[in-house]
């Protein structure tokens, strides 16, 4: 009986020692993992790399609000795409580049942008807690309003503008990106 005592001990003592050996390499493997997958680049460092958001961040810099998307705070930002874009009028892009309408352009690009960090997740919590609606306030100082259309989140704007998130939670060392399909372009801008 003593033999199987002091071989069943020195088995539980070597899987003890195995299990802690393999614990400390999986806690390691996992710190690695978490590090690499910690964003490093801000919401604009990011936005000039993504080709399919060149006019957004032409209108950021024209601005000046890329150097607010690169502050540390934390920010949302709804980016349109150059297709968004596409879907304006020629002369409502003339209108919004020229020079003399930064203003205006600053503006309507406020409305894309939220002072606080909404994955999707938060962003769905609070239309559940809502009823089915949530209601953001963009740096312009204007509600964004967010609903399901199926599966889809769509955002509209105070003047029925609508948009649905495309691409959701690009994580940012400063914040979140959330593609959008539709530039919101409030009637009040020109």
């Amino acid at each position: 009986m003593k033999k199987w005592t002091a071989l069943v001990s020195l088995f539980a003592l070597f899987i003890g020692f195995q299990t802690y050996a393999q614990d400390n390499v999986i806690e390691l493997q996992f710190e690695r993992l978490i590090s690499s997958i910690q964003p490093q680049k801000s919401i604009i460092e990011r936005t000039a790399s993504f080709e399919n958001h060149s006019r957004l961040l032409n209108a950021l810099r024209a601005t000046n609000l890329d150097k607010v998307l690169n502050y540390k705070g934390e920010f949302t930002v709804f980016a349109p795409s150059n297709l968004a874009f596409e879907k304006l009028s020629e002369a409502t892009i003339d209108k919004l580049f020229d020079p003399e309408n930064r203003k205006a352009l600053k503006a309507m690009l406020s409305y894309h942008i939220i002072a606080d960090k909404l994955s999707a997740s938060t962003i769905l919590r609070a239309m559940c807690r809502g009823n089915g609606v949530a209601k953001f306030t963009t740096i312009q100082g204007e509600k964004i309003t967010a609903t399901m259309k199926g599966i889809d989140i769509v955002l509209t704007d105070k003047s029925g503008n609508s948009a649905v998130i495309v691409t959701a939670d690009s994580n940012q060392s400063n914040g979140i990106i959330h593609e959008i399909d539709t530039v919101f372009v409030p009637e009040t801008t020109f």
